[in-house]
């Protein structure tokens, strides 16, 4: 008696073919009959079958006359062609129509034959690109059950996916009445075996129309097996047709989903009675399942660069946070939480010789000893990572539950300085599509008796507890701890130099600044100073005093112009610490301010109401800038109303100074909220409004240099700033 592993069984040379399909094999060289289905003389009037044997098809023109004449051999090009190119044609045998597929492999050219199915092509209202329209990789694939479903009508359609471990899991179904549910149902390895997967990665659609049909024996006249890998007719194995009699089927059909050149997965159809799915269906179906496959992978893809644009901004936040300190252990000692958030963990043991310092959830100092012993011992790699840690090593190292998954970064094992990322245990369970565990059963064929794994008879929800394990570290885990690796190494080792080059760059940007600055306000002086002239000669011409009022408006304006360039020029030439603070008065300020903005924006009709000013502690030319900015918006934004209304009032608060700057206008999507102080940043409602979305971040920077804040309340009805600034200690005389 033999015994055959699943994964053992030739499935790929079953000497037979189904019953729904006729075939006849040629050989490559000589172009003549080796093999063929003992089914052909269905549909071929042929008296004696076996005299085809090594005899040309031209041999027997009024048999093949229809092969013949048929569009694949009046161009002969599928013999140059690379294996499993396949042609399809149609033909006319007899009274019946029947699809002609084409396709060489392992020396043999491949004759395929199969009834066209009447009626078999059904509306498909989906487009084609539904699939990249989506919020999410679920929607791809109810999606795309929903189009197959309405191509093949089977009673119960499924995505399954193949998971890390190698077992799969149902993640997407369509049922109809006559089958049960097998969504989020889990299938041990061995229900696909290797060679199994590598032929679904071949050939990526496969029928069994009916699988209590008896199947139809290849007659050869050579002795090897005929290979009938890209064969659609191929028959089933007797243990996957056994598998699926058991889960209540008569009729299976799978597709293919290859992901990345990888087999991610199977569309599984199944009928609870026999029916054959059109060559033009199936063919559809896969077309259909390739877009949808592409959709997954562009979505993913967007998803991963996503998460590493928000990976990379966390990174260089936490590099600029590690130059700060001199040491790497006090770098890593200060951002430990950053630290342990970057793969998700829930918690974090930073080792450094005999100081050991932790964060989240970690177990006591001594089980940390004993995981780092143990990590010498038995680990070689720079990086160690389980997800079954605790169930793997508890009772050896005396566990708790925080310790079932665990990833050890050794940053200098000669200096024992590690990285230890903890998670919890997870209490999980998994639904199996009956029990995974293997059972034997004979099988007699020919008179030799074969053992096997036997397939399920029952696929009731079998439940297993799995204790031990914390959740899995996945892919974009391992990336994090990886990038916090490379930023470790990157600050041990250079963040003198890091520090010195940036100092460097510092005062060149500085020096460029104050170049710039002096060169603008050097040279906007001289068209400053003929506009005044011109407005003063003109002045002098002017006797209407409404007139003369007027061109005095315009040389104050110009003199304060004038006055803030040449701030603004001192100001690039002094470093931060050399800014002077001082009392400042602000009514007048903000009312000149309120009176220019109405102009600018045309909207005399806004109404102001200006209520306390209290002083504020800060630098004149900041403080100009901060109202002008802010009230500017807020009149442009609220201009387009029946009854524009602006308040703005200054409060004391402790040893604060808080102003309110009040609208009605368009109001701040709270979609908006997390980028309102970015520069370049505008709101999607502010579209027809002019503005290049640079003043609110000249504001936030201002007022933190100022040691204040600005943030801001908003809602339909209008938006309110608020400016808080410091204090003055004592009243100006």
């Amino acid at each position: 008696m033999n015994f055959v592993e699943c994964h053992e069984e030739p499935i790929h040379i079953p000497g037979y073919i189904q019953s729904f399909g006729y075939l006849i094999g040629i050989e490559t060289t000589s172009l003549t009959i080796t093999f063929f289905s003992e089914n052909i003389t269905d549909i071929f009037r042929i008296d004696n079958s076996e005299g085809l044997f090594g005899k040309k098809l031209s041999q027997f023109p009024d048999v093949f006359q229809q092969v013949i004449d048929s569009e694949i051999f009046k161009d002969d090009g599928f013999l140059l062609r690379k294996d499993n190119e396949t042609y399809f044609d149609k033909i006319l045998l007899g009274e019946k129509q029947y699809h002609f597929s084409v396709f060489r492999a392992n020396d043999y050219i491949f004759l395929e034959f199969e009834e066209v199915t009447e009626n078999h092509l059904k509306r498909i209202t989906n487009k084609y690109d539904n699939f990249y329209i989506v919020d999410n990789d679920q929607e791809i694939w109810d999606q795309l059950l929903n189009t197959i479903f309405n191509i093949i009508n089977y009673d119960r359609i499924m995505v399954y996916k193949f998971m890390s471990d190698g077992s799969g899991k149902v993640i997407a179904e369509k049922t109809n009445n006559h089958f049960e549910s097998y969504l989020g149902l889990h299938y041990p390895e061995h229900d696909i075996p290797r060679q199994a997967r590598e032929l679904y990665k071949k050939k990526r659609k496969r029928i069994f129309s009916d699988v209590y049909s008896e199947p139809v024996r290849i007659l050869s006249c050579v002795k090897t097996n005929i290979d009938l890998t890209f064969s659609s007719s191929r028959a089933m194995s007797p243990i996957h047709g056994q598998y699926i009699k058991n889960s209540g089927a008569s009729s299976s059909f799978s597709i293919s989903i290859i992901i990345d050149d990888k087999l991610w997965g199977l569309v599984t159809c199944h009928n609870s009675e026999a029916k054959h799915v059109d060559l033009e269906d199936r063919v559809q179906a896969g077309v259909f399942t390739v877009l949808a496959s592409n959709a997954y992978s562009s979505f993913k893809a967007k998803k991963e660069l996503e998460y590493r644009l928000d990976l990379n901004e966390k990174l260089n936040q936490l590099k600029s946070e590690f130059l700060k300190h001199g040491t790497l252990f006090d770098s890593l000692d200060s951002n430990k939480s950053e630290l342990r958030l970057m793969p998700k963990a829930d918690g974090l043991a930073i080792i450094s010789d005999t100081d050991t310092i932790t964060d989240g959830l970690t177990p006591d100092n001594d089980t940390i000893d004993r995981i780092i012993d143990w990590a010498y011992q038995n680990t070689s790699q720079n990086i160690f990572i389980s997800n079954s840690f605790l169930k793997d090593y508890g009772n050896e190292l005396n566990l708790n539950s925080n310790t079932a998954g665990i990833i050890i970064y050794f940053i200098e094992s000669s200096k024992k300085e590690i990285l230890i990322w903890f998670r919890k245990e997870f209490d999980e369970h998994i639904n199996w599509a009956g029990n995974p565990e293997k059972t034997i059963d004979v099988f007699s064929k020919d008179g030799i008796e074969t053992r096997f794994i036997s397939p399920r008879q029952s696929f009731e929800v079998f439940t297993e507890n799995i204790r031990g394990n914390s959740k899995r570290w996945g892919a974009k885990n391992v990336i994090a701890v990886n990038l916090v690796r490379d930023l470790i190494l990157e600050t041990s080792h250079k963040q003198y130099i890091t520090i010195r080059k940036l100092n460097d760059q510092l005062k060149k940007v500085n020096e460029e600044l104050d170049s710039f600055s002096y060169t603008i306000s050097h040279d906007l002086g001289t068209p400053l100073t003929v506009m005044k002239l011109n407005a003063q000669m003109l002045l002098n011409s002017l006797e209407n005093p409404s007139d003369k009022n007027k061109i005095n408006s315009i040389i104050g304006e110009i003199d304060n112009m004038a006055e803030m360039m040449q701030n603004v020029l001192q100001l690039s030439r002094a470093k931060h610490s050399e800014i002077q603070l001082e009392t400042l008065e602000t009514n007048l300020t903000i009312r000149k301010i309120t009176e220019n903005a109405k102009i600018t924006y045309d909207s005399q009709k806004s109404m102001v109401v200006i209520k306390e000013c209290p002083e504020v502690l800060a630098d004149k030319t900041m403080l100009h800038q901060v109202f002008l900015n802010i009230i500017n918006n807020a009149v442009k934004y609220s201009s387009d109303k029946e009854q524009p209304m602006i308040e703005i009032e200054g409060t004391e608060a402790g040893d604060q100074i808080i102003y309110r700057i009040k609208d009605n206008g368009i109001g701040i999507p709270e979609e908006n909220k997390h980028k309102m102080f970015k520069i370049f940043n505008r709101m999607d409602n502010a579209k027809k409004f002019k503005g290049n979305g640079v003043g609110l971040s000249i504001v936030h920077r201002i007022m933190k240099r100022l040691g204040g804040n600005v943030d801001y309340e908003s809602n339909k009805d209008g938006t309110c700033f608020i400016l808080t600034f410091q204090k003055p200690k004592f009243v100006k005389l």
